[in-house]
C-alpha cells in the first residue's frame, strides 16, 4: 500500500460522502465505469455521470463537465487514463468537492500533491470494489 491509499480518506469516501460524479461514465455496460457505478448506487450512493455526451446513465442525468453539475459534488472518482487524469482533480477542487478517486491503474503523483495541498482527500491506484472487498463489507 502507498500513502496514496491511506485507509482513512478511503473511509471517507466509503462511509461519509455520498454523491460520486463518475467521471468517463457512459451506458456501455462492457466499460469498468459502469459497473462501479451500479456498485456505488448499490451501496446507496448517488452518482453523477460526467460525459462529454451527457448521457443519463443508470436512471441518473450526466453533465458534460463537472462545472456544468447544479448541485454538490462530494467524490469525483476518474476513469481515464492517468494522463489526463490530473484535470480532473483541479477541477474537483474548482466546485469545491471534498474527495477525489482515481481508479486503479491511474497515477499522477503531481495531481495527487495539488489535491492534497487544496484540502482534499485523495486515493489513486485502486477501486472502490477493492476497498470494499479488502474490509469484508
Amino acid at each position: 500500500m502507498t500513502d496514496w491509499q491511506d485507509p482513512a480518506a478511503v473511509s471517507l469516501m466509503l462511509d461519509d460522502l455520498d454523491t460520486w460524479a463518475v467521471v468517463g461514465l457512459s451506458n456501455n455496460t462492457s466499460r469498468t465505469a459502469y459497473s462501479i457505478a451500479q456498485l456505488l448506487q448499490r451501496r446507496g450512493k448517488r452518482i453523477v455521470p460526467i460525459h462529454p455526451d451527457a448521457p443519463v446513465v443508470l436512471g441518473e442525468q450526466g453533465y458534460a463537465t463537472l462545472a456544468d453539475v447544479p448541485f454538490p459534488i462530494d467524490v469525483v472518482d476518474v476513469f481515464r487514463r492517468s494522463e489526463e487524469a490530473g484535470p480532473f482533480a483541479d477541477q474537483a477542487v474548482e466546485i469545491g468537492a471534498q474527495a477525489v478517486w482515481f481508479q486503479l491503474g491511474v497515477i499522477d503523483e503531481a495531481a495527487f500533491e495539488r489535491t492534497i495541498d487544496a484540502g482534499l482527500a485523495m486515493v489513486m491506484d485502486t477501486c472502490p470494489a477493492i476497498e470494499w472487498n479488502r474490509r469484508g463489507a
